[in-house]
Formats: C-alpha cells, structure tokens, sequence
C-alpha cells in the first residue's frame, strides 16, 4: 500500500543481495561472536539473528533444516548454535543480541555500530561494568585515605551490574574477576595522573 511504513529497511539492494548480506552478516556474527558495520545494517542482521537463536532454543529437526538454510557454512555453525549458544540463552525469554553505536568506521562517516551476543566472551558491557566497578572502588579508596566519605555505586552502574549478570551463568563470579583483573591493571590511574599534571 502506498505510503505505508516500510516493514524493514531495504538497504539500497535488490531482494537477493540483501538477503545475501544479512546471512553474510549472521553468520559472522556467531563465528566471532561480535561484528562491526553499519547501524542499519546492525539493527537488520539483529533482527535474523535473534530468530536463529529462538531456533537452536527449539532444538528440532525442523529447526535444524531452518538454521541451515540461513548459514554460510552450516557444518561448522550449527554445532555452536545449537550446543554452547543454547545452553547460553536456555533460560532468558530474548534479547540475545545488543547493538552498540559507535563513531563512523567509514570515511563516508556513515552511522556505525557493533553487534554482539549477550552474556559471551566479547560482551562489551559486561566490559565496561566490570571497569567502572575497578574505578569506582578505587575512587573510594582513595576518598577513604583522604579522610572523606566513600560514596559507593550510584543507580546506573547498579542497574548494569545487574543486567549484566542475571542471566549469566556465574555472572557475580566472573565480574568479580574481571573487576579484580582491571584492579591489577590499574584501572584509573592514568586518568588520575592526567588530571593531577594538567591544572
């Protein structure tokens, strides 16, 4: 019908070549468990990703035939989706997938972002939660030293802490990890010494 909204975005490409990209894009995506493209191209592939995922929860036959039809290389993916990626999402209702905007990778400065599997091992705000968690417990160490009251976690980075690890198998274990391993590194430091050496 005429001057309806479209139902999903062509990106610029004939029926097949879109399809093409997008089962180009997917199949990335679980290989590396974490893509860079454009936006558009993000939202799109996400779209087919998280009903690859709804499949290999399903786990039948039919399923199977579905998911292979989509992959590239389905001898080797579909081992993965539907062994550690189901077991991965058993028990969480959607959302498998996070679209992370980014600044322009191209030189066209077309709007980028970074595609990702929730809750793997390239999840990006797990990351930066368990950062901001090393920064912030320095941060209070240091008020502590000074005399001052430690002011703890403000609602947001509590609100990403548990995100992050709800649906997580071990997820305190591992971000307590990762919090002490960015310790170790010495997160915070560097913006500290900047700021003591600018003024």
């Amino acid at each position: 019908m005429a001057g309806s909204k479209p139902k999903y975005r062509h990106l610029s490409r004939t029926s097949s070549h879109r399809q093409a990209l997008l089962r180009n894009l997917v199949t990335s995506l679980m290989i590396h468990e974490s893509i860079s493209t454009t936006y558009p191209k993000a939202k799109e592939a996400q779209r087919l990703a998280e009903k690859l995922i709804t499949l290999g929860k399903r786990n039948t036959q039919a399923a199977r035939n579905r998911a292979q039809g989509v992959f590239f290389t389905p001898q080797e993916l579909l081992p993965k989706l539907f062994g550690p990626i189901r077991e991965r999402y058993l028990n969480r209702p959607g959302g498998y997938t996070r679209v992370l905007r980014i600044e322009p990778l191209k030189p066209d400065q077309a709007p980028s972002a970074i595609l990702e599997l929730v809750d793997g091992p390239k999840d990006m705000r797990f990351a930066m939660t368990a950062r901001t968690l090393a920064r912030e417990r320095r941060n209070d160490d240091d008020r502590e030293k000074r005399g001052e009251e430690a002011r703890g976690l403000n609602d947001l980075t509590l609100k990403n802490v548990r995100k992050v690890t709800r649906f997580r198998k071990d997820g305190e274990d591992a971000l307590e990890g990762l919090v002490r391993r960015f310790e170790s590194m010495g997160v915070g430091k560097d913006r500290e010494e900047k700021g003591v050496n600018g003024r």
